[in-house]
């Protein structure tokens, strides 16, 4: 068994990774514009991390543990909690499982308790996704698979302002 890393997957996942923080980039443009207008503040949830050695001056080295929330949280006007767990594939299908167990547990209380909960999903093509938490946590009996594609998701489309805005709070 061969432990050289193959060249053309080690590029793929390259590209993967920076379309997935340009996906990110969007998205924090757009709630960036929602706080300016007024309309919400949505925020990204920080990594926790957990600090091993201080290495002096601020400085520590640290890990990243499980995260068990979503991506971003808020509140839009009018005070109602807003939640998105965000996902992005250069995959044809984007698969139930990329939500964790424990994330999954959590905006499943959230929603409980009336937070409006979503996942948005990136693609490859650049289209966007809001997905609605109730439709995703129960994907086998809304789509008959643990997984989507772009076509399954047509009706959760998310349009683009003329100022590149993605309208993630508009119904």
């Amino acid at each position: 068994m061969s432990t050289t890393k193959d060249p053309r997957r080690q590029l793929l996942g390259k590209i993967a990774k920076a379309r997935g923080a340009q996906f990110e980039q969007r998205l924090g443009e757009s709630f960036a514009y929602y706080a300016q207008r007024g309309y919400a503040i949505i925020e990204k949830t920080p990594e926790p991390m957990h600090p091993t050695k201080s290495l002096g001056n601020g400085k520590f080295i640290a890990y990243y543990e499980k995260q068990a929330q979503p991506d971003y949280k808020g509140t839009i006007k009018g005070g109602r909690t807003i939640m998105f767990e965000a996902k992005f594939t250069s995959t044809e299908r984007l698969e139930q499982s990329r939500v964790s167990r424990e994330q999954s547990e959590y905006l499943d209380r959230c929603q409980r308790l009336g937070a409006r909960c979503y996942v948005l999903a990136g693609f490859i093509t650049g289209e966007v996704y809001r997905i609605p938490w109730a439709v995703w946590s129960d994907m086998k009996a809304h789509f008959g698979r643990k997984y989507v594609t772009e076509a399954d998701l047509r009706e959760y489309h998310i349009h683009t302002a003329w100022n590149a805005t993605l309208m993630l709070l508009d119904d």
